[in-house]
C-alpha cells in the first residue's frame, strides 16, 4: 500500500470500530471489547508505519475534491509532514493504552459498548484533525470531538458533577468555535482556499489581507478547545467523567488539538504581531494562574486537570515566540507523562477509595498495595517536573530556549515582550510545578495513619500500560538531539543558561514544598478528615463515581476543605481560598453572563405566556364563541331550516328592491 492509503487508513479504522461496537453492542455484547481494542491498535501501528515511511523528510500531500462549491473548494485532503505523522503515533498509543485500560477499569459498567464506540471516534476524529490538509474537513474532525467529549464526560449522568461538567464542557468549547469558525471563513476569503498548504503559500506571498483579526479569531477557538485563559474553566470539572476518559482528552485528542492547529497555521499568526503578543500573554497568565491553583486542589485528578492547563500554557508560549518545534516536542512529550498520571490516578483512586488528598494523607502503605501505579506516577511526576533526564526536562527546556532567544533578539519571528513575557512566566510555572507536584506525591503516597484498604493485585490491564506509557516518559527525552528534521529542522536540546536556571528553581519549588509538608504533616494525626468510599471487589469505576459523590459530603465545596495539615494552604496563605476556586472565574462568568441570560429567558418566557399567549388565547376564545353561537342554530328540524331559508330570502328580496329604488332616484 502506499504512504497515502495507509494514511487514510489511521482515522478510518477507529471510525469503522465505533460503528460495529455500536450496531453490536447489545446483540453480540462478546465483540465490543475486541472492536474496541484492535482498530485502534491496528490504527496505532499503522500510524507508526506512516511515521517511518514519511521519516522527517519533505511533507506528502494528496487530495481530491470533496464537493464543488462555486467558490472555494472543499477538498478532501491528507498533509504528511513530521509534525502530523509524530502526533498521530501519540494519538494511537494512548487511545490504545485507554482502551485496554477501560476494559478492566469498566468491566461490569453496562454502558460499557457506548463508551468504547464513542472513545474510537474521539480517537478517529483527532486522528483526522491530525493528517487533515484541509480546514473545513479538520473542522468536521474538531467539532465530532466536542460532541463525544460532551457524551464521555457525562457518563456517569446519574450525578449532578457529570451533567452539569459535560454541560459547561460542550456549551464554553461552542462559545469559542463560533468565532474561530468565523475566523476560518475570513482566512479562506482571504486566501482563496481552505487547503493548508495554500493558506501557507498565499501568507507566504502577502495574501493575508486582514492577518491580526483573523489571528484573533482563530485563537478564541483554540482558547476554548485547548483550556487556556479565559475559556479554561471547563477543564477542571470535566474530571466529573472516568478517568481513561480524562486520560485521552489531556494527553492526545481534545486540548491538543488547539494547540496542533496554531502549529500547523503559525505563520497566519506570524504575521500579525499583535496576535502573538495577544498569545504570549494568554500564555502567562494561564501558565503561573493554572499552577496556583493546581497547589490548592484536594481532588487529585483536578490537580492534575490545572496541571494540563499549565502545560499547554507553555505549548502556547512557544508558539507566541514563533517556534512550533518546541511547542509540538513539549505535546508529545507531555502526552505520554500526563497519560500515565492520570491512568494511575485511576488506580490510586481505586486503592484508595476516595479521590481526596487530605484523605489519602491520613492513610498508610497506599504506595505498597499498588507498587506499579507508584514507580510510574513517580517517574511522570518528575517528567512534569522537569527534572532530568525525562521527557519532561528536554521538552520544557526547548520552550525556555525558543522564549531566551526570542527575547534577546536572537530569533525575530516575534516581538522581544513576548519572549520576556513567556521567559518570566515559564521560570514561574516551573516552581509552581514543582511544588504542586511534590505535594501532590507526598500526600498520596507518604501519608500516615491507618493502613490503606486493600484491594487486591489491580488488573493487569490497568497496571501494564503504565509500563508501557513510562517508556516514552523517560526515553523520549533522549531523542532531542537526533529528531530536529521531524520538527523543522531547528534544534531542540538545551542550552547551559536555561537548564540551569529552570532546574534550580524547580528545585527550591520541590525542597520548599517538602520543607512545608514536614512541618505540616504532624498536624495530620489530630485532624482526621472525612469518609472513605472503598468497596474491596467494586470496579474501579464504582469506587471513582462513589468517591466523586462522597467528597462534597465529606469535606463540604472545594474552598471549604479546612486541612491545616496541607502543604499547599501553608505555601499559598491568604490567597488558598482563591486558587481553590480557580480565582472565582466561574462566579465571574455566572456574574457576568450566565444570570443575565437567565434574566432574559425569563423575559422571554414572560412575554411569551402572558402577551403572546392572551392574544393567541383570546383568538381562540372568540373562534368558541362563534362556534357556540353558531352551534344553537343547529337543531337538527327541517321546518326550523326551510323557516330561517325563506326568511332569508324574503331579507335578500327587500335589500335588492330597496337598493334597487335608492339606484333609480339617484
Amino acid at each position: 500500500m502506499t504512504t497515502t492509503t495507509l494514511a487514510a487508513l489511521v482515522p478510518l479504522l477507529p471510525f469503522l470500530g465505533a460503528v460495529a461496537g455500536l450496531a453490536l453492542g447489545r446483540t453480540a455484547p462478546g465483540f465490543v471489547r475486541p472492536l474496541a481494542i484492535l482498530p485502534t491498535l491496528t490504527a496505532a501501528v499503522l500510524a507508526v508505519v506512516v511515521a517511518v515511511r514519511q521519516g522527517g523528510g519533505r511533507a506528502i500531500d494528496a487530495a481530491t475534491q470533496l464537493t464543488p462549491t462555486g467558490s472555494v473548494p472543499i477538498d478532501l485532503a491528507l498533509h504528511l509532514d513530521g509534525f502530523a505523522v509524530l502526533v498521530a503515533v501519540l494519538v494511537g498509543l494512548v487511545a490504545t493504552c485507554v482502551q485496554l485500560y477501560s476494559t478492566a477499569y469498566l468491566r461490569n459498567d453496562a454502558r460499557y459498548p457506548s463508551y468504547a464506540a464513542l472513545v474510537s471516534l474521539f480517537t478517529s476524529a483527532m486522528l483526522l484533525v491530525v493528517y487533515s490538509g484541509d480546514l473545513m474537513v479538520l473542522l468536521v474532525g474538531w467539532e465530532i470531538m466536542g460532541i463525544c467529549s460532551y457524551f464521555l464526560v457525562g457518563h456517569y449522568w446519574e450525578t449532578p458533577e457529570a451533567r452539569a461538567a459535560s454541560l459547561k464542557a460542550f456549551l464554553v468549547t461552542k462559545l469559542g468555535d463560533v468565532p474561530f469558525l468565523i475566523g476560518l471563513f475570513a482566512l479562506a476569503a482571504d486566501t482563496g482556499s481552505f487547503r493548508i498548504t495554500k493558506v501557507l503559500a498565499a501568507v507566504t506571498n502577502g495574501g493575508l489581507d486582514h492577518p491580526t483579526l483573523i489571528a484573533l479569531l482563530l485563537l478564541a477557538g483554540v482558547a476554548g478547545k485547548s483550556a487556556q485563559f479565559p475559556l479554561h474553566t471547563w477543564l477542571p470539572d470535566a474530571m466529573a467523567g472516568p478517568t481513561p476518559v480524562s486520560a485521552l482528552i489531556h494527553a492526545a485528542t481534545m486540548v491538543a488539538a488547539g494547540i496542533y492547529l496554531v502549529a500547523r497555521l503559525l505563520p497566519v499568526f506570524a504575521a500579525s504581531g499583535a496576535a502573538l503578543t495577544v498569545l504570549a500573554v494568554m500564555a502567562a497568565v494561564t501558565m503561573v494562574g493554572s499552577g496556583l491553583a493546581a497547589l490548592a486542589q484536594d481532588d487529585i485528578k483536578r490537580v492534575l486537570a490545572y496541571s494540563t492547563i499549565g502545560q499547554l500554557g507553555y505549548m502556547s508560549g512557544a508558539l507566541a515566540v514563533g517556534d512550533r518545534g518546541a511547542a509540538v516536542f513539549h505535546l508529545i512529550s507531555h502526552g505520554a507523562f500526563k497519560a500515565v498520571l492520570f491512568l494511575a490516578a485511576g488506580v490510586v483512586i481505586h486503592a484508595a477509595g476516595t479521590n481526596s488528598l487530605a484523605a489519602m494523607s491520613r492513610m498508610g502503605g497506599l504506595a505498597r498495595r499498588i507498587p506499579d501505579a507508584y514507580w510510574t506516577m513517580t517517574v511522570a511526576l518528575l517528567a512534569l517536573a522537569a527534572i532530568p533526564p525525562f521527557a519532561g526536562f528536554f521538552s520544557k527546556e526547548a520552550v525556555l530556549v525558543a522564549a531566551e532567544h526570542t527575547a534577546v533578539g536572537d530569533r525575530a519571528v516575534a516581538p522581544a515582550a513576548a519572549g520576556w513575557t513567556v521567559l518570566i512566566a515559564g521560570l514561574t510555572a516551573a516552581v509552581l510545578t514543582a511544588a504542586y507536584a511534590t505535594r501532590l506525591w507526598l500526600l498520596a503516597f507518604r501519608g500516615r495513619g491507618a493502613e490503606a484498604p486493600d484491594h487486591g493485585r489491580q488488573p493487569v490491564a490497568m497496571t501494564a500500560v503504565l509500563w508501557i506509557l513510562a517508556v516514552p516518559t523517560i526515553a523520549f527525552g533522549l531523542t532531542s538531539g537526533v529528531i530536529g528534521d521531524w520538527f523543522d529542522g531547528h534544534a531542540l536540546t538545551p542550552s547551559l543558561t536555561t537548564a540551569v536556571l529552570a532546574t534550580g528553581v524547580t528545585l527550591v519549588g520541590g525542597l520548599v514544598t517538602y520543607g512545608a509538608w514536614r512541618h505540616t504533616t504532624a498536624l495530620a494525626a489530630r485532624t482526621p478528615i472525612g469518609a472513605v468510599a472503598a468497596h474491596p471487589g467494586a470496579e474501579p469505576a464504582l469506587v471513582e463515581a462513589e468517591a466523586m459523590t462522597s467528597h462534597a459530603a465529606a469535606y463540604g465545596t472545594i474552598a471549604a476543605a479546612a486541612d491545616p495539615a496541607d502543604p499547599g494552604r501553608l505555601l499559598l496563605g491568604p490567597l488558598h481560598r482563591h486558587a481553590v476556586t480557580g480565582f472565582h472565574l466561574d462566579a465571574l462568568y455566572t456574574a457576568l453572563f450566565v444570570r443575565p441570560v437567565q434574566q432574559a429567558a425569563r423575559l422571554v418566557r414572560f412575554l411569551d405566556r402572558t402577551v403572546v399567549d392572551t392574544y393567541v388565547n383570546g383568538s381562540g376564545a372568540v373562534t368558541r364563541l362563534l362556534g357556540t353561537a353558531v352551534r344553537r342554530a343547529q337543531t337538527g328540524n327541517v321546518q326550523t331550516y326551510l323557516g330561517a331559508l325563506l326568511a332569508g330570502s324574503l331579507v335578500l328580496a327587500i335589500a335588492a328592491v330597496v337598493f334597487a329604488n335608492v339606484n333609480a332616484g339617484s
